[in-house]
């Protein structure tokens, strides 16, 4: 997402965001300041830089993979392909890995990777050739395996980087029967989970869902409790950005008026229909000129537009001092990894502004890894010995209530009825009530502990009170 000037006195150093966001929540918690600084600290993180041919030229390329926390184990994060990616970026992302596993009660410890690239500027066999050489290197330095350190998809990265990572692994370690929980966000064919792809886009649904059920605190903003009719623009329309929209839009009732992406954003008071976007911009290459909508050239402008809720889903620090006082929403959603500065935060706070933050909201995606985990672990499918089981409970009370009433349910009322409980219905039970459970621990934090200021910092306060009492049980500190 291209970037406008910003004052120089702002610090926009993700690491050194996180750092201060841990040590404001570190203030608050009654734990051994040698904990808290092995919570804090990074265990490893390597550097690597490797060749790779193509054609008659070699083109060199740096990459890294840092392990945050080892309370728990395997190590879980996702792998990004960008130009921006550096070790401080690797760094700060693997540390909200394990602060994000510990909000949601996922036992992983915190990890991340990328590779210094622009996917666009290579084609799908010199990508291949990347990430086959990236994963041969973090196996020969036992950075990867099912129980070790767990890959995911991130940004410039899917389904397909992770087929070729789990197929490279597997070559490297003929016969483990547990190689397919290497690396999470696989195709279905090559044991994925359904529900993986739109899984943080669906986590953010959920979260925001969950905010507004709590009356006293939506009312305070001057908005009426319930997502329907809510204005929403969403930054960003990749994976998580379209599933947030699509979801929001369709299954809540939200108006989505206005999408940004990194050439320019489109917005319209009577609002945008994602799926119609998504086919608009595949067929030209862009979101621009969609019909109906407003084009706006610069692409930090649609943070600016009139909305209920906004959803920053793209990069890190697109929300600063330098356009916060433009900002009009009365929520924002943080759906990517530290969109908002330290300092545009701190203004947002003292407007009224509710800010929902990453570390809860985008923790979708490693729920349901979490979930694609087990069942590689497992080998089987989820619910796959009890779908028929509940299709043949459902029927008999179909024949049940027919017989009592002497009248036939509707096609529709039947189906319902009988409908067994499948994987994806398990994963979606099991990712909402994920983002429930944690959304109401963090409110509770919020609302009854003295001096905690924002939902981020008791977000912080609960993964630290769960790691420390991690290291508490393994007998590594008294």
């Amino acid at each position: 997402m291209a970037k406008k000037s910003r004052p120089a006195a702002e610090d926009l150093n993700l690491k050194n965001i996180v750092s201060s966001q841990f040590e404001e929540a570190a203030a608050l918690v009654k734990q051994p300041v040698s904990l808290l600084r092995q919570i804090k600290q990074c265990d490893n993180v390597i550097m690597m830089a490797f060749p790779v041919k193509f054609g008659r030229r070699y083109r060199f390329f740096r990459s890294w993979r840092a392990e945050h926390s080892h309370h728990r184990k395997p190590l879980k994060g996702g792998v990004r392909f960008s130009p921006l990616v550096d070790q401080d970026e690797i760094i700060a992302l693997s540390a909200l890995m394990t602060f994000k596993c510990a909000i949601v009660d996922i036992p992983f410890g915190g990890s991340k990777g990328g590779i210094c690239l622009n996917p666009r500027e290579f084609t799908e066999e010199q990508l291949e050739q990347i990430t086959r050489r990236y994963t041969a290197e973090l196996i020969r330095k036992n950075f990867m395996g099912p129980g070790i350190n767990v890959p995911a998809p991130d940004m410039g990265t899917g389904e397909r980087e992770m087929a070729w990572m789990f197929d490279t692994y597997d070559a490297f370690n003929p016969g483990g029967i547990d190689n397919g929980a290497c690396v999470t966000g696989k195709p279905l064919s090559q044991g994925g989970i359904r529900g993986r792809t739109e899984a943080t886009g669906r986590g953010v649904q959920f979260g925001l869902r969950q905010a507004f059920e709590h009356d006293d605190d939506i009312t305070a903003l001057g908005l009426s409790p319930g997502l329907e009719g809510k204005r929403v623009i969403v930054q960003g329309f990749g994976n998580v950005g379209y599933h947030c929209a699509k979801f929001l839009c369709r299954d809540e009732g939200c108006i989505i008026v206005g999408i940004g992406e990194y050439d320019g954003g489109v917005y319209s008071e009577r609002g945008l229909d994602p799926g119609r976007l998504a086919r608009h911009r595949k067929r030209t290459g862009s979101i621009r000129h969609f019909p109906g909508a407003t084009t706006l050239d610069d692409p930090l402008a649609i943070l600016e537009q009139d909305c209920d809720i906004l959803v920053p889903a793209a990069l890190e620090s697109q929300i600063t001092l330098s356009n916060v006082d433009r900002i009009k929403a009365r929520v924002v959603a943080e759906a990517a990894n530290g969109p908002v500065s330290l300092g545009a935060e701190k203004a947002l706070l003292k407007r009224g502004v509710f800010l929902i933050p990453d570390i809860y909201l985008n923790a979708g995606g490693v729920t349901v890894s979490y979930f694609e985990w087990g069942k590689n672990l497992a080998h089987m499918r989820l619910g796959r010995m009890q779908y028929r089981i509940d299709e043949l409970r459902g029927q008999r009370i179909v024949d049940t209530m027919e017989r009592a009433t002497g009248r036939r349910l509707r096609r529709a009322t039947r189906e319902l009825l009988v409908h067994g409980v499948a994987e994806a219905d398990l994963v979606r039970s099991g990712l909402e009530d994920t983002m429930v459970t944690g959304y109401e621990e963090i409110r509770n934090v919020y609302r009854r502990r003295r001096r905690v200021p924002s939902l981020r910092t008791a977000a912080y306060v609960v993964a630290i009170e769960k790691i420390a009492r991690s290291y508490r049980e393994l007998g590594i500190f008294p």
